[in-house]
């Protein structure tokens, strides 16, 4: 009796076929993903000066990254830097789930037509219509000293002098990030709530469940995917945005990207290159952590 298995019963993309269907995809990848990162990683430890990069070996880079650390009591600037991006950072994280969860627990569970649904959803979306560069700008007359909130602020009498803060602080970076990447945690944390079974909700009822009980116990875990999908959009974007906080900081606010920037502009690559492997290492620890809450791949 012939035991061999045969090709139509094989395992799903064991077959040469399944490669070939891959290769497109992992061509691409590794092009425009993994090259540019080994590239970045090789220039970190070149040196250069003035007015050409010196291809070699040196931790020179690395070094002058943590300059001063440790000789004082006091923060060195890297760790400032680091410091000042994570509290943008976590500030944006916890507001973008606030909204987006609770924008995506309103989408699921209380509009029933899904024609609603969808016209709502894509109302969501028309920031997205236009450059983000033009989102931050439109926030200036808004908020400027001489802008529209001032000028109704005293207008009301409500006060006496135009706020300062409101433009060109942390007040102001923190608002736009949220304007801006709300979305991104919007889009995943709706997707698992759609696909949570109702009957699951109405048993939690049945049982005697408040509301807060069937929400924390039964739909917070349930969407524990679009919840880490959402964060890690946001976190990973957050972390390295230069734009956003040059523009609307009035390139008073520092950052890690903001950082690097500047060492671009100045033609210190490899300086450039040594701290954004740095950021890289972070931020892919914290992708790491968050992808420890939940098996993505089980989950999708």
């Amino acid at each position: 009796m012939n035991t061999t298995p045969d090709a139509s019963t094989s395992a799903p993309g064991s077959g040469l076929g399944a490669w070939w269907q891959a290769a497109p995809l992992s061509a691409v990848f590794l092009l425009f993903f993994l090259i540019p990162l080994a590239l970045i990683l090789m220039v970190s430890f070149w040196d250069f000066n003035e007015y050409e990069l010196l291809p070699g070996f040196t931790l020179k880079n690395y070094v002058a990254v943590f300059e001063g650390c440790g000789s004082s009591d006091e923060l060195c600037t890297t760790v400032k830097t680091y410091l000042s991006t994570f509290k943008f950072c976590f500030l944006v994280w916890l507001i973008t789930l606030a909204i987006g969860f609770t924008v995506s627990y309103f989408l699921a569970f209380h509009v029933r037509s899904s024609g609603v649904q969808t016209l709502l959803f894509v109302l969501c979306t028309i920031p997205f219509w236009t450059s983000n560069v033009i989102r931050m700008i439109s926030w200036v007359p808004l908020l400027g000293r001489n802008g529209l909130v001032n000028q109704s602020l005293l207008g009301m009498g409500w006060v006496s002098e135009p706020v300062e803060w409101l433009l060109f602080s942390n007040f102001s970076v923190v608002l736009a990030f949220v304007h801006l990447y709300t979305m991104f945690m919007i889009v995943p944390i709706f997707n698992s709530m759609m696909r949570i079974d109702r009957s699951l909700i109405e048993a939690a009822t049945d049982s005697g469940a408040s509301g807060w009980q069937t929400l924390w116990n039964v739909i917070v875990p349930l969407s524990r995917t679009g919840i880490v999908i959402g964060s890690i959009f946001v976190i990973t974007i957050v972390m390295g945005d230069f734009v956003t906080i040059g523009v609307m900081g009035g390139q008073q606010i520092a950052s890690v990207g903001k950082v690097i920037q500047v060492q671009t502009s100045y033609l210190q690559f490899p300086l450039a290159a040594a701290n954004a492997v740095i950021l890289l290492s972070l931020v892919l620890l914290i992708i790491w952590g968050l992808t420890r809450l939940v098996d993505i791949r089980k989950e999708l």
